[in-house]
Parts: structure tokens; C-alpha cells; sequence
């Protein structure tokens, strides 16, 4: 028999349409940023979004999730729950976010812990807000504009 190539085919994260993930694949393609949870401000008259160093107080910073991730639409009645029949108008998502990247037909980054297999890897490439964020809690929504950020991504 000869030489054994081994061709290399796209994983699930970088080659399925996303109205055809499980529920469970639905789920694993958040990287864990949490930049979702922060608090954003549109501007009126040009619609640009800034995001804000302010987090939703059920978020657990240090783990960057939801400290009651299936109740979270009943605690906070406008946190918005990404699916697949809404997930393309989110432009407001962080560009680094896999929802974003996969509805625009891109590859998830190389930091993604679908891509390395490890769930710190978005916190040690410095993508998370860990330690990065206040608690709305804090913060009087008056003032939210003096913690808008630009994080490079």
C-alpha cells in the first residue's frame, strides 16, 4: 500500500449553514467573550453603536456567562436572545463574535475554543471582558456614555 495522505476537512463551526446546527452546536459556538452583555448606546441620527465597559449584573465576569443563562430573558426582559432566524441582523455583535462571523460566511479566529479545544483560550488571547468590566449595578444608565470603549478585536 502506498503513503496514507490525510485530507483535511473543514469542521463543523467552519463549514455548516447555521439554520442547520443542533441546538447543542447552536450553543457551542459562543466563544465566552460576554461582549454581548455589555451595555451598548446607538447614536441616533447615524445608528453607529458604542459599546460601554458596563456589564448586565447577572453576568458572572470571571466566567463570562449568564449566572442564570435559561431565565435570563425573565430577569432582563430586553436581553436579546440570539436564534437562527434573527441572528443576521445583529451588526451590533462584537466583529470578532462566531454568530456574526458564520451568518457572514467567515471562519471562526484561530483564539476560538471550538478551534483550540480549550475554553480559556478567548480569555488568554485577551478578547473577553474579564477584568475588563463594571457591573451595571454601579452605573446610573445617565451615564453610561462616560464608559463607552474601543477594544481592538
Amino acid at each position: 500500500m502506498g503513503a496514507m495522505v490525510i485530507i483535511s476537512m473543514a469542521e463543523w463551526w467552519n463549514s455548516k449553514p447555521l439554520d442547520e446546527l443542533t441546538h447543542q452546536q447552536w450553543e457551542s459556538l459562543c466563544d465566552g467573550c460576554a461582549k454581548c452583555c455589555l451595555h451598548k448606546l446607538e447614536d441616533e441620527d447615524t445608528g453607529e453603536v458604542f459599546y460601554t465597559k458596563v456589564r448586565c449584573r447577572h453576568l458572572d465576569e470571571a466566567q463570562c456567562r449568564c449566572s442564570d443563562y435559561a431565565n435570563r430573558s425573565v430577569m432582563v426582559p430586553n436581553c436579546i436572545t440570539l436564534n437562527r432566524e434573527n441572528v443576521g441582523g445583529f451588526d451590533w455583535l462584537p466583529a470578532t463574535c462566531a454568530y456574526r462571523l458564520r451568518a457572514n460566511n467567515q471562519a471562526l479566529p484561530q483564539w476560538h475554543p471550538l478551534v483550540t479545544g480549550d475554553s480559556q483560550s478567548v480569555h488568554e488571547a485577551h478578547i473577553s471582558i474579564r477584568g475588563r468590566a463594571i457591573s451595571d449595578e454601579f452605573v446610573h444608565p445617565d451615564g453610561y456614555e462616560e464608559h463607552i470603549i474601543t477594544w481592538v478585536e
